[in-house]
């Protein structure tokens, strides 16, 4: 324990050598005063065993003052789980990288079949590839070949994909491993890889697709869209091209994948979803509202189990159902009009999105699983703080700032739980996001006053947490932020100018931005800011 003013350094040293003694010293004593003022709390540092004495390189110069913009204080709070999708009712892009690589998407038997040899229009490619992590895994490991691979290890974790072979028992994405351990006993359980996953799939984005056109948008590891009109003049028909790409995929990297072909995103996510696994389907685009239309709800992307439950209300089954309706009906059946114009578009085989080549980043999150189901208040909140100080960091290193928080809950039963809320301004530190998340958590839970909570974190929470974490979103680039200061900014300002001292924000950032610093010298989890 090191005291410096009025801050307690907790230094967890690793192995406990006067080497690293000194080096930890030298990591806090590095800081400017002005760093040191703005950490209000104690903070951790964990000095790893391989470093040498040196203290880090910090800037000593007091950090710019970002100016952020201000928002609405308006709140957004639904009970229904929040997965990230993807489709004409979410526009927003799929996070790169997700875990997960199995579709759920119903398929019909039908559905596969020669729907006609019409090219004129289909443009669009989705190219999805079939049970992708866990045929990387059986590439790399011929010997598994056959066998019910399946991705997830842990009694605590949950399936992230399954090879056809496991499937045939009943495994699918998302279900917890113990219960897959149940359904298939003899599978071969793998860990997560994420690191070789995403190589192979940039490799996969080189090597293959990029020699067809460069218009093509990657939603996610194993997933993406082509816009192929440009690339006709050398390949003549987009199913040449289609073909060709399945066929250097397997021949290269002895994975598969399948394609759906047809004038627009929708129709082709949906006919990849039915070419598979190793096919591909063409759909005319006089053929388009035919397709869509033989599907169930659940057939077009973005409509969940919540959306399809109150669309069954109004005795909507099918999306031959969905199209009888009217734009006007369905705004009133779901209470979204943007949603109700996305739904009627859908079941007429209709969709505007371009294939975008680079969407920016809409969100960044943190979350984790916690070893065990717990009620504890302290432990929950400990983690929110890490994965808020997660997110600040990932924000400042972009060069963001972000109005909205969102908190995540997965309960004991797998259920999802999700509340966000817009701040009045944006934000790119832990100790700014840190409350909101928090005060988010007791709302979520029915824990009345949010604040007391956080100071007395021994308070029981009423539901058993199996997973936790948040997220910012709104983001804006912090260089170009404007912000009109209130009444209490102008007032904190002058005094701190008066004492010749600097703001209570100022100073949090500014203190932030020394972990940072700390963190690229000595490694991500080398420091960590308790809140």
């Amino acid at each position: 324990m090191l005291h410096i003013g009025a801050t307690t350094w907790h230094l967890t040293i690793v192995p406990r050598t006067s080497a690293t003694r000194c080096a930890a010293r030298g990591v806090i004593r590095g800081l400017t005063a002005g760093q040191r003022a703005g950490f209000e709390s104690p903070v951790n540092v964990t000095i790893p065993a391989t470093i040498s004495s040196a203290t880090p390189a910090i800037s000593r110069r007091p950090a710019l003052r970002q100016a952020r913009p201000r928002a609405g204080g308006k709140e957004i709070a639904t009970a229904a789980p929040k997965p990230v999708r993807q489709g004409p009712l979410h526009p927003g892009p799929a996070r790169y990288g997700t875990i997960r690589d199995m579709s759920t998407a119903p398929r019909l038997a039908a559905a596969k079949r020669d729907w006609g040899h019409d090219e004129t229009g289909c443009t669009v490619l989705h190219i999805d590839m079939d049970a992708f992590y866990a045929s990387l895994e059986v590439a790399r490991h011929p010997e598994l070949k056959g066998k019910p691979v399946i991705i997830g290890t842990g009694t605590r974790s949950v399936v992230s994909a399954a090879s056809y072979e496991a499937r045939r028992y009943g495994v699918n994405s998302a279900m917890a491993s113990a219960r897959a351990r149940q359904l298939c006993p003899d599978g071969v359980f793998l860990p997560v890889d994420m690191h070789y996953y995403r190589m192979m799939s940039r490799r996969i984005v080189e090597e293959v697709f990029s020699q067809v056109t460069d218009r093509f948008e990657q939603v996610s590891v194993d997933e993406a869209y082509m816009d192929v009109s440009g690339a006709l003049l050398a390949w003549q028909r987009p199913t040449r091209i289609g073909a060709w790409i399945r066929q250097e995929v397997a021949s290269r990297f002895h994975v598969t994948c399948s394609v759906g072909v047809a004038a627009n995103k929708l129709v082709a996510k949906m006919a990849s979803t039915n070419a598979k696994p190793d096919g591909m389907l063409l759909i005319p685009v006089a053929r388009h509202a035919e397709f869509v239309q033989m599907m169930p709800l659940r057939g077009i992307p973005g409509i969940g189990p919540s959306l399809e439950r109150r669309l069954a209300e109004w005795g909507v089954k099918t999306v031959a159902d969905l199209a009888k309706m009217s734009e006007q009906t369905l705004a009133t059946a779901i209470g979204s009009q943007t949603m109700a114009h996305g739904l009627y578009m859908a079941a007429r085989g209709m969709d505007g999105r371009a294939v975008t080549p680079y969407t920016p980043e809409k969100s960044i999150g943190s979350e984790s699983t916690f070893p065990e189901d717990t009620r504890d208040m302290r432990r929950v909140c400990d983690l929110l703080r890490r994965c808020c100080d997660e997110v600040a960091s990932s924000l400042r290193r972009r060069g963001l700032v972000a109005r909205t928080v969102t908190v995540k809950l997965r309960f004991a039963d797998l259920s999802y739980k999700s509340m966000s809320h817009t701040m009045e301004r944006a934000e790119d530190t832990a100790a700014a996001l840190y409350p909101q998340s928090v005060e988010l958590l007791c709302r979520m839970l029915g824990i009345e006053d949010g604040v007391a909570a956080m100071r007395s974190p021994g308070t029981p929470l009423p539901r058993d947490i199996r997973l936790a974490g948040m997220s910012a979103s709104g983001l804006a680039r912090s260089a170009g932020s404007t912000v009109q200061p209130t009444l209490d900014d102008v007032l904190e300002e002058t005094e701190a100018q008066s004492a010749g001292t600097v703001t209570r924000s100022a100073r949090q950032r500014d203190a932030e931005q020394a972990l940072d610093a700390i963190r690229r010298k000595y490694g991500k989890g080398a420091a960590s800011l308790g809140l």
